[in-house]
């Protein structure tokens, strides 16, 4: 295999501090602009997994970047320009404490919630008799707070987010509003190219009292995909759908025992796993863009990564 970035130390121009995620550093710069480097490390139940999957963080990186330019018309975003294959320059802004997550279809973390006998997410209600895979009346919006490193974001309603002062009443409209526009305009894209967008999160900031859409946008990490063809006969059979998600690497660390609790044991990821990982991410990156990918030189990955953008940072 070639290799993975899984470490996040980097020497770039103006950098003032460091934000060390479990997929991404973030560096600020001047603090006027933000350098993101998206490793390809991988997380799974808000666990690093012990080895990279090359190639993954030029998937989500490049698949981001498309779908930012392709919403700006909805709501301002932080990318200025992405001068490496797994690195977005963009603009520095003060991040909302939440996450926005819209789900349209009853799937995944939700479902298993409605399983154990929930009828509510995030104070949002959801109608009794519901099946797995089955889509909601309307996409809803599920927040949740955006966790400090080591801790697990928390479910929270409209209602707590406005009476905890995380964001006030009017920049949350605007939240739901932008995100449930850049869902439905996503929800399109996919169709286009023959898939169901059926869950997403969306983070935001603010720079100069204007709010950003900002982070990654409708990658495999952040979002759920569902292959359009065969999903309604997948669904009347009460089959699992066809997905293009990163709910494979969950389903197979379930299946091994572990679901990120305590005392659980990570799985052993051999070379074979790692491969068929990273083909699984490609595979994903081709169907979502509808382009062939084209795997960058991975041989100096840091020295690389650190030429492109302080070449690009002398720039602005």
């Amino acid at each position: 295999m070639s290799n993975a970035l899984t470490e996040g130390t980097f020497n770039f121009d103006g950098q003032k501090s460091v934000y060390h995620g479990k997929v991404r550093e973030v560096f600020n710069i001047d603090d006027k602009y933000l350098a993101m480097v998206v490793s390809d490390r991988i997380s799974a139940f808000d666990v690093v997994l012990p080895k990279g999957i090359p190639f993954k963080g030029q998937v989500l990186n490049q698949i981001a970047a498309k779908f930012l330019d392709a919403t700006e018309d909805i709501v301002p975003n932080w990318k200025i320009a992405t001068p490496d294959p797994m690195v977005t320059v963009g603009h520095f802004c003060e991040t909302y404490p939440v996450e926005m997550i819209v789900r349209g279809y009853l799937t995944g973390s939700s479902w298993r919630e409605y399983q154990k006998g929930a009828r509510s997410i995030c104070g949002v209600p959801i109608p009794e008799g519901m099946k797995e895979h089955q889509a909601f009346p309307e996409p809803i919006l599920t927040p949740t707070t955006k966790a400090e490193q080591g801790e697990h974001d928390e479910n929270i309603s409209r209602e707590e987010i406005i009476a905890q002062g995380l964001v006030d009443e009017e920049e949350y409209k605007k939240l739901e509003e932008y995100s449930l526009a850049l869902f439905k305009r996503g929800t399109e894209m996919a169709k286009e190219k023959g898939l169901i967008l059926v869950d997403t999160k969306y983070e935001f900031g603010k720079k100069d009292g204007e709010i950003y859409l900002i982070d990654e946008i409708h990658t495999p990490d952040s979002s759920r995909y569902f292959y359009l063809e065969g999903y309604q006969e997948r669904f009347d059979a009460g089959e699992n759908q066809k997905q293009l998600s990163k709910e494979f690497v969950r389903e197979w660390l379930m299946a091994n025992g572990f679901k990120g609790e305590d005392g659980q044991q990570v799985p052993e990821m051999t070379e074979e796993k790692v491969a068929e990982v990273s083909e699984r991410y490609i595979e994903l990156y081709e169907s979502i863009i509808g382009e062939k990918f084209v795997k960058a030189d991975a041989g100096s990955l840091v020295e690389r990564i650190e030429n492109n953008v302080n070449t690009f940072l002398k720039t602005l």
